[in-house]
C-alpha cells in the first residue's frame, strides 16, 4: 500500500511539472515569441511538444491504472463520457486559445477507451504503426493546409473537413500519432510502477532513448541537410524522431518523479506540488482565461522577450500551486475536475 501511495504522488509530481512546462510553452506562444539563441530561448524550446507529450503519457497511465483495478464495462463508460466532456471544454477553449490540448485528449480517450484490452505487443504495433502512416501521410499530403505559419492561425478549423484534417493530421496535436503518447502511457500503467526496479529501468530507458533520438537527429540533418525539418525532433511536425524524443523525455521524467517521491515527501516539498498535479485540468483552463487574460489586460502579448513569458509563466505557476494547495485543504477536487466527476462520472 506504502507503494501504492508513492506511485501516486510520483505521477501527481510529474503531472505538475508537466504542467509547468506546458504554461512556458503557451506564455511564450501566446505573446508571440519566435524561436532565439539565447540560453533561455534553447531551453524554452526544448519543452514544445515534450511538456504536452508527457501530459498525454500521464493520463494514458492513469487509464491504464483504471482499466487494471475496474470492470471493463464500467471504465469505458466513464471514459467515452468524460471524453464528451473533455471535447466541449476544449471546444470552448479554442474560442479563446487556437492551440488547445483538450479536444484532442476527448479523441486518444476515444481510441483509447476501445483499445484498453489489446496485448502490450498489440498496442506497442499499434504505436509504431501510426508514426510510419503519419510520416507517410507527411510525404504525400500538404501538411501546411490551412496553415498560416506567420501568425500561428489555422483556418477553416469550424468546417467538417477543416476539423478532420486538424484533428487526425496536421492539428496541434493530431491523433495521428499523438494517440501514441496516450497508448505509450497504457502500457507503463500494466506495469508495477512503485518498484523500484522498474522505476530505475524508466529512468535508464527513457534517458536512453532521448539521448539516442536526438543523436541520431544531429547526425542525419548534418548529413542530409535537404530534409532537416523531417528529421528534427521538434513537435512540428510529428515526424518519428520527435516523437521517440518526447517518448523518453516524458518517461524519463515520470520515473525519476516517482524514484524521487519519497524522498521530497520527507523534505516536505512534494506536499507542495501534488496539489496542484491533482488538478491540473482546472488549472489548464486557468491559465488561459487568468493567465493569458491577465497577459491581454497588461499589454504584454506582443513585443516581449522570452524572460518576460517564462517569469510570468512561473509567477502564474507559483499562484496557481499556492491556491491548488489551499482548495485541497477543504476540497477533494478542483472544480474542474469535480465537475467533471459530477457529469461523467
Amino acid at each position: 500500500m506504502q507503494h501504492q501511495k508513492q506511485r501516486l504522488e510520483g505521477l501527481d509530481l510529474a503531472r505538475f511539472l508537466a504542467f509547468v512546462g506546458m504554461v512556458i510553452v503557451n506564455f511564450r506562444m501566446a505573446m508571440g515569441i519566435k524561436e532565439g539563441d539565447s540560453l533561455l530561448a534553447v531551453l524554452t524550446g526544448a519543452l514544445e511538444g515534450r511538456a504536452a507529450a508527457c501530459f498525454v503519457v500521464l493520463a494514458g497511465i492513469g487509464l491504464g491504472i483504471a482499466a487494471a483495478g475496474n470492470d471493463h464495462a464500467q471504465t469505458v463508460a466513464v471514459t467515452l463520457r468524460r471524453a464528451v466532456f473533455l471535447l466541449v471544454l476544449g471546444l470552448c477553449n479554442m474560442l479563446l486559445f487556437e492551440a488547445d490540448i483538450l479536444h484532442y485528449y476527448a479523441f486518444y480517450f476515444l481510441f483509447g477507451a476501445l483499445l484498453l484490452r489489446l496485448s502490450w505487443q498489440a498496442l506497442a504495433a499499434c504505436i509504431l504503426a501510426m508514426d510510419l502512416l503519419f510520416a507517410g501521410l507527411v510525404l504525400t499530403q500538404n501538411y501546411s493546409a490551412g496553415w498560416d505559419w506567420h501568425s500561428y492561425t489555422y483556418s477553416g478549423f469550424w468546417t467538417p473537413t477543416g476539423f478532420g484534417r486538424n484533428l487526425l493530421f496536421n492539428g496541434w496535436h493530431p491523433v495521428l500519432p499523438w494517440l501514441g503518447f496516450l497508448l505509450l502511457g497504457m502500457l507503463l500503467g500494466r506495469l508495477p510502477l512503485g518498484r523500484r526496479a522498474i522505476q530505475h529501468r524508466m529512468i535508464a530507458w527513457g534517458g536512453a532513448t532521448l539521448l539516442a533520438a536526438e543523436s541520431i537527429s544531429l547526425l542525419l540533418r548534418a548529413a542530409l541537410p535537404g530534409l532537416s525539418e523531417l528529421l528534427t525532433t521538434k513537435p512540428i511536425p510529428p515526424m518519428p524522431l520527435y516523437l521517440l524524443a518526447s517518448s523518453g523525455g516524458a518517461v524519463l521524467v515520470i520515473g525519476l518523479c516517482l524514484r524521487s517521491a519519497a524522498w521530497l515527501q520527507r523534505k516536505r516539498v512534494l506536499q507542495l506540488a501534488t496539489p496542484a498535479g491533482r488538478q491540473t485540468l482546472t488549472l489548464y483552463i486557468a491559465h488561459v482565461l487568468l493567465g493569458m487574460g491577465t497577459l491581454e489586460a497588461l499589454g504584454l502579448l506582443s513585443g516581449q522577450g522570452v524572460a518576460t513569458a517564462v517569469t510570468a509563466a512561473l509567477l502564474f505557476c507559483v499562484a496557481a500551486s499556492a491556491c491548488a494547495w489551499w482548495w485541497s485543504r477543504h476540497f477533494q477536487r478542483g472544480p474542474v475536475e469535480a465537475l467533471m466527476r459530477k457529469l461523467a462520472g
